[in-house]
């Protein structure tokens, strides 16, 4: 059969589908105002940047004829189809976010979503560490944002400074202290 009559797609079942942390069943989608920023800014970039280029890469590749052989074509479509994909996840995602913003929080004393966290090993006072309890959609751990349904901020949920929380991780349960709070 002719390839003029089959459909160039690479795409699997559940290609369509992002990989995203799943919200919990009757929550909301929680993000601070810099992570809605954030998203929409990758929005931007995808929209505004990358896709006119790959978008011009395609025409160009397409343009040189056998396209079943075309390197530039095939993987341009590909990225096409990657980039359709995020925006597609991206507009899902901002339109079911709630923004909440840390700096309008009234009881600065309690752990709550935005709040930026100290806190140590309750038993000895060592591995003295900090984490910001943020979106599922912006938590980055590399820079101490932990997403709030994550174990160490559902943890720390609601607690003041001084109290201790028992937590899961692999080695056992651990006790940590909360050392200082702040929302900034």
């Amino acid at each position: 059969m002719s390839k003029a009559f089959t459909k160039e797609t690479d795409e699997g079942p559940d290609d369509d589908v992002e990989q995203a942390p799943s919200i919990p069943k009757g929550a909301k989608n929680y993000i601070t105002p810099e992570g809605m920023r954030r998203l929409q800014d990758e929005l931007n970039q995808l929209r505004s940047v990358e896709r006119p280029k790959v978008v011009d890469i395609v025409s160009w590749a397409a343009g040189n004829g056998d396209r079943s052989e075309n390197g530039d074509y095939i993987y341009g479509k590909q990225r096409l189809r990657e980039i359709d994909r995020r925006t597609r996840f991206l507009l899902k995602r901002m339109e079911i976010a709630e923004v909440v913003d840390p700096a309008r929080q009234t009881r600065r004393d309690q752990v709550f979503f935005g709040a930026r966290v100290t806190y140590c090993d309750a038993d000895d006072g060592k591995n003295e560490r900090t984490v910001r309890i943020v979106g599922i959609d912006e938590a980055r751990t590399e820079q101490g944002e932990v997403s709030w349904v994550s174990p160490i901020a559902r943890a720390l949920m609601q607690a003041r400074a001084g109290d201790v929380r028992e937590i899961a991780t692999p080695h056992g349960p651990a006790r940590i202290e909360v050392i200082e709070i702040s929302y900034r």
